[in-house]
């Protein structure tokens, strides 16, 4: 049986140390290929190391950059299809959503996903990760709780991130509530989850589990 296997961090990279070996580990069973997926941004190059570093670390040293857009589509999942591990990047929430859920790219993360090719979110990364995608006031352009569709690879869940620096208790109960879901994971700057076949099996930091 094929395990699925997710890591969702709360702030921006890098790696945690333990999650971070995990993952490098999951990556190298394969050819230890990581693709990085990003919005682009002024200064994205100088940026990368901080995702790439602890990986580096580990073993890794294969990492293929794809700059997300309506652009290029063939060529970036070709381009990700070759690859044994991906990282989603974190920036403006809306935008990484628009590109990555219910498009191409994010049909092909979840056949990955599916076939053992471990995933990692950071920040907008892990909000769109779940089968609902919450994003709070501070971090969209409306203003206000936006309850989208997500990616949908692990379920029943709320995932707030940067939960303590945005003091987000109440929005994830708030949400828990609305979508009537179990379970809501709170996660704080530089901590991480990580979850095998959608169940949480590790945790690296100061990370809150409410039970609804």
């Amino acid at each position: 049986m094929i395990n699925s296997h997710l890591f969702l961090f709360g702030g921006s990279p890098p790696f945690s140390s333990h999650l971070g070996k995990r993952f490098s580990e999951l990556a190298m069973s394969g050819k230890g290929k990581v693709a990085i997926l990003f919005v682009l941004r002024d200064g994205w190059e100088q940026y990368m190391p901080r995702y790439t570093n602890e990986l580096e670390q580990n073993g890794i040293s294969d990492f293929v950059y794809i700059p997300l857009s309506e652009h290029n589509i063939d060529i970036n999942l070709e381009k990700l299809n070759s690859c044994t591990g991906v990282i989603i990047g974190g920036g403006e929430t809306e935008l990484y959503r628009k590109y990555i859920v219910d498009t191409e790219i994010g049909h092909q993360l979840k056949r990955m996903y599916e076939q053992g090719v471990p995933i990692a979110g950071f920040s907008a990364g892990a909000l769109i990760s779940p089968e609902n995608c919450v994003i709070p006031p501070i971090d969209n352009s409306e203003g206000k709780h936006l309850y989208l569709k997500g990616l949908g690879l692990i379920k029943e869940c709320v995932v707030c991130v940067h939960f303590t620096e945005w003091n987000e208790e109440k929005n994830l109960k708030i949400a828990m509530s609305k979508l009537g879901v179990p379970k809501g994971y709170g996660i704080d700057d530089e901590e991480g989850l990580y979850f095998i076949d959608g169940n949480l099996k590790e945790s690296e930091g100061d990370n809150y589990l409410f039970v609804q």
